[in-house]
């Protein structure tokens, strides 16, 4: 399905270069003029972190970008941005075509809409939807023929990725500006700002601080029966408590409350019961992306291991402290390169673990990304991480 389009109205001529007359067939000047169209069907953390090419090429295009994405969390974080036109929401990428009414009805849409510039950000899966679409591939700059730069951000990634032509519109596009921010941006709407308040009055939080801790993820989610210990990005009840206490010492009035998905929930009693502290409050299963994101934006800080929320929440400017496995913490660090976020790893016989992450170190970068706000008491301004 498509949401509606939010950017028809800003899909002129601004931003587009005057088309050269080179002998080019006119289909390809034509297609020169439509809005980019970027594939991206990422899970929460990648579709945060998207918003950086988004941004890029509203930027060099003058226009929203159209974007084809799938989850449950793309269209609360994407259909009101103000980089994004028509949203395309595909369910599955991996159901046989013609088992798929969702995919046919998207390469309808999309031939309807017309082959133009496009970027492909997925790793293969959904490339073919394009091509039954209509797209050449010399319409396509594709990611995974896009080479990493070591030590580069994700964020730096994006912006190098549109500055990209695919190669039939060498000459026939305006040039990316110079520059670009290095840090996601997401927009929280004055509806969701509003639904949030009351959602606050009926928790007993209203008008109150308070920090949010996010201890699990999809893949403890997933294990159901079986063990948590066995799941990446797991890191113990036990550590998690001691962080608790910690965080409960030095802001003694503030609420905690603990996000995630209902799946998560058990997750968060164990924790909040092995903390033996006052004042928590288990909100898994009642965060909707459309709720979390305002509660993000308000909280005074966040703790979490690395997911979808955590980029989220250094996206909204709210510190962040993340904690990572084996994953690359400058590469996905949460937000981008420039958010309020610090980063944790550690070792265990000398490979890349969040076991050998502890409790204490996670306190410590906690307390030296808060410092300036609580240097302000009752400040809301959220200083990035030095």
């Amino acid at each position: 399905m498509s949401s509606a389009d939010p950017g028809a109205a800003d899909r002129g001529a601004a931003g587009v270069s005057a088309v050269p007359a080179d002998g080019r067939p006119p289909v390809v000047l034509a297609a020169a003029q439509l809005p980019p169209l970027v594939m991206r069907c990422g899970a929460f953390g990648d579709m945060v972190l998207l918003t950086v090419l988004l941004e890029r090429l509203r930027m060099r295009f003058g226009r929203r970008v159209d974007v084809i994405a799938s989850g449950p969390w793309s269209e609360p974080l994407l259909a009101q941005h103000s980089a994004v036109g028509r949203l395309y929401l595909l369910r599955s990428r991996r159901t046989p075509y013609w088992l798929s009414r969702a995919q046919r009805r998207l390469v309808a849409e999309l031939r309807a809409r017309g082959a133009g510039p496009t970027w492909f950000c997925d790793r293969g899966e959904g490339r073919g939807l394009l091509n039954r679409a209509g797209i050449p591939e010399d319409y396509i700059c594709d990611s995974t023929a896009f080479p990493f730069v070591a030590g580069e951000n994700f964020a730096d990634r994006y912006l190098r990725l549109g500055a990209w032509t695919p190669p039939a519109f060498e000459g026939l596009l305006p040039q990316a500006p110079p520059g670009g921010a290095r840090a996601a941006h997401l927009e929280v709407s004055d509806g969701a700002r509003r639904e949030l308040d009351a959602w606050l009055e009926r928790r007993g939080l209203a008008g109150r601080d308070f920090m949010v801790v996010h201890p699990g993820s999809r893949h403890m989610a997933r294990r159901r029966l079986r063990p948590r210990a066995g799941a990446a990005k797991y890191w113990p009840e036990g550590h998690w408590a001691a962080v608790v206490r910690g965080v409960r010492a030095h802001r003694p009035l503030d609420a905690i409350v603990f996000s995630g998905t209902r799946s998560e929930r058990s997750l968060n009693d164990d924790v909040m019961r092995l903390a033996g502290v006052s004042d928590l409050h288990n909100a898994a299963g009642d965060l909707p992306v459309a709720r979390l994101l305002p509660l993000l934006e308000r909280a005074r800080s966040l703790i979490s291991v690395d997911t979808g929320p955590a980029h989220a929440a250094a996206a909204l400017g709210c510190p962040t402290v993340a904690l990572f496995g084996h994953i690359d913490p400058w590469l996905y660090r949460p937000g981008g390169a420039t958010t309020p976020a610090a980063t944790l790893t550690g070792r265990i016989d000398g490979v890349p673990n969040i076991l050998g992450i502890g409790p204490e170190r996670v306190i410590a970068a906690w307390l030296e990304l808060t410092h300036p706000i609580d240097a302000h008491s009752g400040d809301s301004v959220k200083s990035p991480n030095s």
